[in-house]
């Protein structure tokens, strides 16, 4: 796993993978919509990887779908083959703002959820093809449970899992790994307007350095940190009559 494809890449988790893979001489090809943060980035990761380390990028607005194809056949041209993609893009919705107004919460599905599926449905092809490949997608643990403070974000990330399900069971005798990422609170830009304290949140680089582990180990469904697991059995288990009560 040399050349990896990066979809969000100036989002914080995803600098945090990038960081380490770049260390370790792997080649990169970074996806984002903001033009001068992407640079930002790129110009991090090279003065950290040294003079062998390959950072392209490429500039995107990942809810414009028609454009996916491109930007694979535009990375493989950058680093010559891809061997793994990391979708790491997405964004955390006004949940009563989705309520009120039913096209943004359409919106917020096609960011945090179509746009993640056309994104592994491109992937999977290729990689059939060529025999080899990894995709990995930033979930949430929002999406093991429909809860009233934020359906409309745990919705869409329900789909993408449920999805992830059946594209690994269709690319396992391929060789191909499919790894759900499930993170818990994360201390990161797109949750600044959340109070942060307690020990359920963790920081952007150990979320990022369990991607990179899991992706090299080639897991199937990962929590991060890892006592989500614990957490979201437990939330899973209680039963709806008693669950529709609840204030969650």
């Amino acid at each position: 796993m040399q050349r990896i494809v990066i979809f969000g890449a100036t989002s914080a988790i995803a600098q945090a993978s990038a960081r380490e893979w770049i260390v370790q001489g792997k080649h990169l090809c970074l996806v984002g919509r903001d033009a001068g943060r992407l640079a930002a980035v790129a110009d991090d990761l090279r003065v950290r990887g040294g003079q062998q380390a390959t950072v392209a990028t490429l500039q995107a607005d990942l809810d414009t779908l028609e454009r996916h194809a491109g930007l694979f056949d535009d990375a493989h041209a950058a680093l010559g083959g891809i061997d793994a993609i990391l979708v790491a893009h997405g964004s955390l919705p006004d949940q009563a703002h989705c309520e009120l107004h039913v096209q943004d919460a359409l919106a917020q599905i096609t960011t945090n959820g179509l746009s993640p599926v056309s994104l592994c449905t491109l992937a999977a092809n290729r990689f059939e093809a060529q025999g080899h490949g990894c995709i990995a997608v930033i979930t949430s643990v929002a999406g093991d449970r429909g809860r009233q403070s934020n359906y409309v974000y745990g919705a869409a990330k329900g789909l993408v899992s449920r999805f992830l399900q059946g594209l690994r069971n269709r690319l396992a005798p391929k060789g191909i790994a499919v790894v759900d990422i499930r993170p818990g609170f994360v201390d990161t830009p797109m949750t600044a307007a959340i109070a942060k304290k307690g020990p359920l949140w963790a920081s952007a680089a150990q979320v990022g350095h369990g991607i990179v582990q899991a992706m090299h180990a080639r897991r199937d469904v990962v929590y991060l940190p890892g006592f989500w697991r614990l957490i979201m059995l437990v939330i899973r288990s209680i039963p709806e009559s008693v669950f529709k009560r609840l204030k969650l």
